[in-house]
């Protein structure tokens, strides 16, 4: 997918920070929650959920909420996406994002492809 207009200037900066490649990399290994990444990072837990509201407004990691023992609710973040790639085409920058397929886009893609033959 390509990443157009503001959005490309938004992940390359997103991307500059060194707090948020560390997020993703973490992410990448397993999903977290927001308390998990500050422990493990030493990071404030504000700045951690600042960090991934910036990746989620991008796309590039997702949420969903998980029950707790206790009956409370927390959201888990994790990647979504395998590649990003940065090319310099023409004198500007190009970012190509290769999210994530969930199994139900990739079925619709099978199916899709299964009925134009």
């Amino acid at each position: 997918m390509d990443v157009t207009g503001s959005d490309q200037a938004d992940v390359l900066q997103a991307l500059a920070d060194e707090s948020v490649r560390e997020v993703l990399a973490r992410l990448d290994e397993t999903p977290r929650s927001a308390k998990d990444l500050a422990d493990t990072m030493d990071l404030s837990l504000p700045t951690v959920y600042r960090r991934l509201d910036t990746l989620e407004e991008l796309d590039l990691v997702v949420s969903r909420t998980e029950p707790a023992s206790d009956g409370n609710h927390y959201k888990v973040y994790e990647c979504n996406f395998d590649s990003t790639v940065i090319k310099l085409a023409d004198g500007a920058f190009e970012v190509d994002v290769y999210r994530r397929e969930s199994a139900a886009e990739r079925f619709a893609g099978l199916w899709r492809e299964l009925s134009d033959r």
